[in-house]
C-alpha cells in the first residue's frame, strides 16, 4: 500500500503534509511513500532527504495520484487535482467541508473517501492527531510576536534612570488553544494580560497562566459537548459589549481568537467598541478569514482607524511553515497509524471507530 503526497500551491500554502521524519515513521508501519519532485524544496528540504529513507520521488502530481492508495494534503484538492485522483483512493487533509462543499461532492462522487482532520472528536485517543490544536498553538504564539513587532512601544515594564516605562496591557478574546498560547507568550514578554471566553471552564486555565479572567455574568452553558464554544444569545452579547467597553479603554493590544466550528466567526468588537481604544493600540484578528471578530478587520490587510491598527490575519501558518509542517505531519502520521491494519496490510475504514466515523465526510 502506497501513501502519496503532491506539492501544494506555494503561493497560497507553504506547509507540507509529509516530512522526512513522518515519512520514515509511515514506512515503519510497512507502507510505501511517494512524493512529487521538489516536494518541500521551498522549505529547504531536498528530495535526497526523502530518497535516503526510502521515499520514491515521482516527476509529476499525476504520477503520484496514479500510484497512491492514500493521498495526504494540507488543503482541499483543486478541481484539476480531483479530476486526476483515482477511484477508491483515501484522501486525508484539512478539507474544510463547509467552505469546499462543491469540491467535496465531486470527491465523493468519484468514490474517494475524504477524511477531514478538523472534524476529529475531542477524545483522549485523538489528541495526537489534533491538527486544530497543533496549528492553533503556533497561531497564538505568532499573534503575540506580530503584535509586538507592530506595537511602537516597549512591552515589559522597564525601570530606568530616565523614569519608568509601564508594561503593555494585552487582552485576549477567546481562551481556546490559540488564546491560551497567546496569554503564555504575552506573559513571558512581560505584558499585563487579561482574557475572556464564553466558556466558564476556561477561567481556571487563564488564571493558571497568570492572566486575569474577565467574566460576563450569565447562566447559560456556552460550551458544546465537544468542548468548543457555541454561539452566544443576544442577551449575552449585550452584557459582553458592556464589559468590553471598560476593558478596551485600558488595553494596548487586543488579540481575537474566537471561532465557532462550522459557522462564521462571531462579531465581538463593533465599530463603536474599536473606536473606544487609544490611538496607537492594535487589534489582531486571527478569525479574519472566517469573517472576523472585529469591525474593520479584513483578511490579509492592516486597516488604520482613528490611529488604531486593525490587523486581519491571512494564512498565518505561512509565516511558520517549517514548524507548522512538522506538527501537521506528525498529526497525519498518527491518523494513518490508526487507519492502517498491519494484519490485513490494508487501510481499515472501520466506522465503529469514533475517530474514523467522525472525520469521514459523507454525502450531504
Amino acid at each position: 500500500m502506497i501513501v502519496g503526497s503532491v506539492k501544494e500551491n506555494t503561493m497560497l500554502e507553504k506547509r507540507v503534509s509529509i516530512t522526512p521524519e513522518s515519512a520514515k515513521n509511515i514506512i515503519g508501519l510497512g507502507l510505501q511513500v511517494c512524493i512529487e519532485k521538489d516536494y518541500a524544496l521551498h522549505l529547504g528540504i531536498h528530495d535526497n532527504e526523502f530518497k535516503n529513507i526510502g521515499v520514491e520521488v515521482k516527476n509529476s502530481s499525476t504520477e503520484v495520484f496514479n500510484s497512491s492508495n492514500l493521498v495526504t494534503k494540507v488543503n482541499c484538492p483543486s478541481v484539476e487535482e480531483i479530476s486526476i485522483l483515482k477511484e477508491n483512493t483515501i484522501l486525508i487533509g484539512m478539507l474544510n467541508p463547509t467552505k469546499n462543499k462543491k469540491q467535496i461532492d465531486k470527491i465523493i462522487d468519484k468514490k474517494i473517501k475524504p477524511f477531514s482532520l478538523e472534524l476529529l472528536p475531542r477524545i483522549t485517543r485523538a489528541q495526537s492527531m489534533d491538527v486544530l490544536s497543533s496549528q492553533s498553538n503556533l497561531a497564538g504564539y505568532r499573534a503575540v510576536v506580530d503584535c509586538v513587532a507592530e506595537f511602537e512601544k516597549a512591552v515589559p515594564m522597564m525601570m530606568t534612570a530616565a523614569g519608568t516605562v509601564p508594561a503593555a496591557k494585552v487582552l485576549i478574546i477567546g481562551a481556546g488553544v490559540a488564546g491560551l498560547q497567546a496569554i503564555a507568550t504575552a506573559k513571558r514578554l512581560g505584558a499585563i494580560v487579561s482574557a475572556t471566553d464564553v466558556r466558564a471552564a476556561s477561567k481556571e486555565q487563564v488564571e493558571s497562566l497568570g492572566g486575569k479572567f474577565l467574566t460576563v455574568e450569565q447562566s447559560e452553558d456556552m460550551e458544546t459537548s465537544g468542548g468548543y464554544a457555541k454561539e452566544a444569545s443576544e442577551n449575552y452579547k449585550k452584557k459582553q459589549a458592556e464589559m468590553m467597553k471598560e476593558a478596551l479603554k485600558k488595553n494596548d493590544i487586543v488579540i481575537c481568537t474566537a471561532l465557532i466550528p462550522g459557522k462564521p466567526a462571531p462579531r465581538i468588537l463593533t465599530e463603536n467598541l474599536v473606536k473606544m481604544m487609544k490611538p496607537g493600540s492594535i487589534v489582531y484578528d486571527l478569525a479574519a478569514e472566517q469573517g472576523g471578530n472585529s469591525a474593520f478587520s479584513e483578511a490579509g490587510k492592516i486597516n488604520i482607524v482613528d490611529g488604531i491598527k486593525i490587523i486581519g490575519v491571512k494564512s498565518l501558518m505561512n509565516s511558520l511553515p517549517l514548524t507548522a509542517s512538522s506538527l501537521y505531519a506528525k498529526n497525519l502520521f498518527s491518523f494513518i497509524r490508526n487507519l492502517y491494519s498491519k494484519e490485513k496490510k490494508d487501510f481499515n475504514v472501520n466506522l465503529e471507530d469514533e475517530i474514523i466515523e467522525k472525520s469521514l465526510i459523507k454525502k450531504d
